[in-house]
């Protein structure tokens, strides 16, 4: 039978699903729009079954926020080359699910796979759909939703979207600035906690355990070790925690420092970087 120009614009509309392609599942259906639109989520199927094992490193970090800055989210959304990413719809797509994140708040990202979007269709679907519409591997990677009851979040996408960073501030001071120049700084300098005290006791173990073994090895005497050994974790401490890491604009003074001459205090991060 023959296919209208119109059909299968209708069809491509609904699916983002290239005009041939579209045209060959209405040609294949009939003209029933609702098989067609079965016959090219099959074969968005068969695209991802084939693609399962692909590395998707690439894609957008993307970040929500409420009104009140009281509550939001990050998201990864991945896929398998720095072309796609580019890409209108594959960006468009990326946007669409992180306004799902602030909408429903999931706890991990095996609740987020089974939210529904507008068109009804649940993420993980529309994940498989996008990979046969764009035929590579679509998927995502992490997503994290944090709330506040005080002080704010201010978030932080580095350019190009490969990074981002949401910062817990509160103070009397410039919360907004403050807050973004702490987000930028964990950004760049990626540090493993906010507080010495977060730090896991088991990497504090291991840091002391290298430490005194390159004493030993350089040949200095037992009795002053260990006390090598802890100058080293400071160092640590000082490389890795957030507040203590010289900041980045004014090495001169700590994270800590530049906080507090702000009247702004820091509780905490989520950090995302691509493909890690």
């Amino acid at each position: 039978m023959a296919i209208s120009a119109s059909d299968v614009k209708k069809l491509r509309d609904v699916t983002g699903v290239g005009m041939m392609d579209c045209k060959k599942a209405l040609q294949e259906a009939h003209g029933d729009f609702d098989v067609a639109i079965d016959l090219l989520r099959k074969k968005g199927q068969k695209v991802a079954e084939k693609r399962a094992d692909r590395d998707a490193k690439e894609g957008l970090i993307l970040s929500r926020s409420s009104a009140d800055k009281k509550m939001a989210s990050l998201i990864e959304v991945n896929c398998e080359t720095d072309f796609v990413a580019r890409n209108d719809d594959f960006q468009a797509f990326g946007a669409a699910l992180a306004d799902l994140t602030l909408a429903h708040t999931p706890a991990d990202r095996d609740a987020f796979l089974t939210l529904s979007l507008p068109d009804e269709r649940t993420v993980e679907t529309a994940l498989t759909d996008m990979t046969g519409r764009i035929g590579e591997k679509i998927d995502v990677r992490q997503v994290a939703v944090v709330s506040v009851d005080k002080g704010q979040l201010i978030s932080y996408i580095h350019p190009g979207s490969r990074l981002g960073v949401l910062a817990h501030v509160s103070g009397e001071g410039d919360l907004e600035t403050a807050g973004r120049d702490v987000a930028m700084q964990v950004a760049a300098m990626n540090p493993v906690a906010t507080h010495r005290n977060e730090v896991p006791a088991d990497v504090i173990a291991h840091e002391m355990t290298i430490a005194r073994e390159a004493a030993l090895l350089d040949g200095k005497p037992e009795n002053i070790v260990d006390r090598i050994a802890q100058g080293k974790v400071e160092r640590y401490f000082k490389d890795n925690v957030v507040l203590e890491q010289p900041f980045v604009k004014d090495s001169s003074q700590t994270v800590e420092q530049m906080l507090t001459s702000k009247g702004v205090a820091l509780h905490g991060f989520t950090r995302f970087a691509l493909g890690e």
